[in-house]
């Protein structure tokens, strides 16, 4: 998921996604054979969701290799972390989204990836592989795709109420909008509606959306990027942004209550990839783990367990059509071509920040 909870402090020591979690890793570790043992323990840093119950219980029973995994908050949270960690960074895989990939390898934080010991590069989804954020996928494989869109409870309102992102703005809608607690997800729909670029580096036109999302102040009762779909599931709220994981998440609990459209300016796709810092202390053991995790079993559970269309064609070829067939859950193929795809804005970030923060104290 491309962010939680917004900006975290940047020495935020990264917790265990579960005590369970962990706990599974070193029971699984204490019953691999002996000759397995010496293959060590890989430090994976992701989204808290991206690691359900038992998904990593296969692996360490295969390989002997114990799994510590840490909760990633932000993408923000995790490139600051690692700058300040320096050669000492203990990290050995890290999901950042495409936008920060290219960052990143910008910048010499990554491991190239041998492809040689990553045989489930035939697995994925061609159209998902060699992007402009990672050509060639030197540095990244791509796990799951994100696109946010307008929810509605359908018990309140039409899909046909929503055509645009503009439809936010509505008078009637005053009080009632949900928007994600992020600042480039939030300053995209202001960017769109206006017939801008989405990844603007231009500070008149942030400046622009900014006036703009100044307006829609008065409709949102809530920015929400930690379980959005909870707000829907609750009926706290019955419109506003949510990912496509999320209202997979909303439809399990509230079956035929919730849907989302993909409104007529097209989402802003972003895609979670796997990666290896530079620092990595197990690199051998990190690209068994990514083989692993982006196989079709893994994949298969984790897209059931939280929703997003994942990279592997064999797990979506056994997924159910509730979600491969879902147009709010995996975008069309034609969608996917047309949609404007997340990009780093260098510098420019900090200017989407400074006005976000300034938006959200607004009334």
């Amino acid at each position: 998921m491309k962010k939680l909870a917004g900006l975290f402090a940047a020495g935020l020591i990264a917790v265990a996604v579960t005590g369970c979690n962990d706990k599974e890793s070193k029971s699984a570790d204490a019953n691999a054979p002996e000759t397995a043992k010496d293959n060590g323990t890989v430090y994976l840093y992701t989204w808290s969701e991206y690691v359900p119950d038992g998904l990593l219980d296969d692996f360490t029973k295969e390989t002997g290799i114990k799994v510590i995994v840490s909760s990633l908050e932000s993408n923000e949270t995790l490139y600051a972390k690692l700058k300040t960690q320096g050669a000492d960074g203990g990290y050995d895989i890290i999901a950042p989204s495409n936008y920060f990939v290219s960052k990143m390898a910008r910048e010499g934080m990554l491991k190239e990836l041998d492809h040689s010991k990553l045989p489930v590069i035939q697995e994925l989804d061609p159209d998902w592989l060699n992007k402009s954020y990672d050509p060639n996928n030197k540095y990244s494989l791509p796990q799951l795709l994100g696109a946010p869109g307008i929810a509605y409870n359908t018990q309140t309102y039409k899909g046909s109420d929503f055509t645009s992102w503009g439809d936010l703005w509505k008078p009637e809608f005053a009080g009632k909008v949900q928007l994600l607690d992020d600042a480039r997800e939030v300053f995209n729909i202001a960017l769109l509606k206006l017939g801008k670029n989405p990844n603007t580096q231009d500070p008149a036109e942030i400046k622009a959306a900014y006036e703009e999302l100044l307006k829609l102040r008065p409709n949102v009762l809530s920015f929400n990027s930690d379980n959005p779909a909870n707000a829907f599931i609750s009926g706290e709220v019955e419109v506003g942004q949510l990912w496509n994981g999320s209202v997979r998440i909303a439809k399990k609990e509230q079956p035929g209550s919730i849907d989302m459209i993909f409104p007529k300016e097209g989402p802003v796709l972003w895609v979670d990839n796997l990666a290896i810092p530079a620092t990595s202390k197990n690199p051998d053991g990190a690209h068994k783990l990514i083989n692993y995790l982006l196989g079709a079993k893994a994949a298969e559970k984790l897209t059931l367990a939280i929703g997003y269309p994942t990279a592997n064609v064999e797990a979506k070829k056994v997924l159910p059509k509730e979600i491969t067939e879902d147009p709010a859950i995996y975008p069309t193929a034609e969608l996917l071509k047309t949609a404007n795809w997340q990009e780093d804005v260098g510098e420019a970030v900090e200017l989407y920040e400074k006005y976000y923060q300034e938006l959200k104290a607004a009334k």
